[in-house]
């Protein structure tokens, strides 16, 4: 049969695929347009499992908000060109969204929620794949449901935090916010430091100084006080105040009447190892091969 422009195009809306890949899927399924749509979801599918093993390190982080529950979800692309596409950003606003309207209680419960239109998130997923020709991810998300209000920031699209404040005012979440995407603070309080992971730095602490030929009350002293600063630094409370560093965010906070209960910063990338590579050895190795088969023939 005569596949018309139109049922390309309805089929093209339908799935989001290129024009000559709807063009053939409809010749293939002899105009069927629901055959042809289901045959491109397959095809969609084994793309996606074929790039499921390319490292996808970069991509954006979003914020969904809906009063006082907030989810940030870092999403991955294999390149930063495909994290400005604006439709892999419309795939991350919405499983952002998704995830704070369904509450899932991780990636892979969202991955099979239901969106709107139809079909799952994972469906989406593999469709947008194999339109955009790269392994895409939604790699992680937290969730704050706030005691007291809600601050929030993302630098770029590369950082994302959320975090929850009793007291103060919006120009204080915000200037706590910042702060946290800029000093990335691994938890709130010493309180919050787990024990194992202080008792693995004062022994790291003690090594040192004990290497340093210092007398064993000395000893003491010295890691004690390394041990402050190290708190210092890894704590919200502890850190210099990015906008005032002569005073301490603890300080801060407490000038102002208000506590941090909870807070969530997510970084683009962060903790995957990205592949490194090396063009000219690319084009070296694709020169060898090509000689390789000449001389074969």
């Amino acid at each position: 049969m005569t596949i018309t422009a139109s049922l390309v195009k309805e089929l093209r809306e339908r799935t989001g695929a290129g024009m000559m890949e709807c063009k053939k899927a409809l010749v293939e399924t002899d105009g069927d347009l629901e055959a042809a749509a289901e045959l491109l979801r397959k095809k969609g599918q084994a793309k996606a499992e074929k790039k499921a093993g390319r490292i996808a390190a970069e991509g954006r982080v979003e914020i969904a908000a809906n009063g006082s529950e907030v989810v940030v979800m870092e999403v991955n692309s294999e390149t930063d060109f495909v994290a400005k596409d604006e439709n892999f950003a419309a795939f991350a606003r919405s499983a952002a969204s998704l995830a704070l309207s369904e509450s899932p209680a991780d990636v892979t419960t969202l991955m099979q929620a239901s969106v709107a239109g139809g079909g799952t998130l994972e469906e989406t997923r593999t469709t947008l794949i194999a339109k955009i020709g790269e392994n895409i991810s939604v790699r992680r998300f937290e969730t704050i449901s706030a005691i007291g209000s809600i601050g929030q920031y993302r630098h770029g699209e590369r950082i994302g935090v959320v975090v929850d404040i009793s007291g103060g005012d919006d120009e204080l979440r915000k200037d706590i916010a910042m702060h946290i995407a800029a000093s990335a603070p691994a938890c709130i309080a010493e309180d919050n430091v787990p024990a194992e992971q202080l008792e693995r730095e004062r022994r790291i602490l003690t090594e040192q100084a004990e290497q340093e030929g210092k007398p064993a009350e000395i000893v003491g002293k010295m890691v004690e006080g390394r041990l402050r600063k190290y708190l210092g630094e890894i704590t919200l409370v502890g850190q210099s105040f990015v906008k005032d560093p002569d005073i301490t965010v603890g300080k801060l906070l407490k000038q102002k009447g208000a506590s941090v209960n909870a807070f969530a910063r997510l970084e683009v990338g962060e903790g995957i190892e990205k592949k490194q590579e090396d063009f000219a050895a690319e084009v070296e190795a694709q020169v060898r091969a090509s000689q390789n088969e000449d001389e074969k023939e």
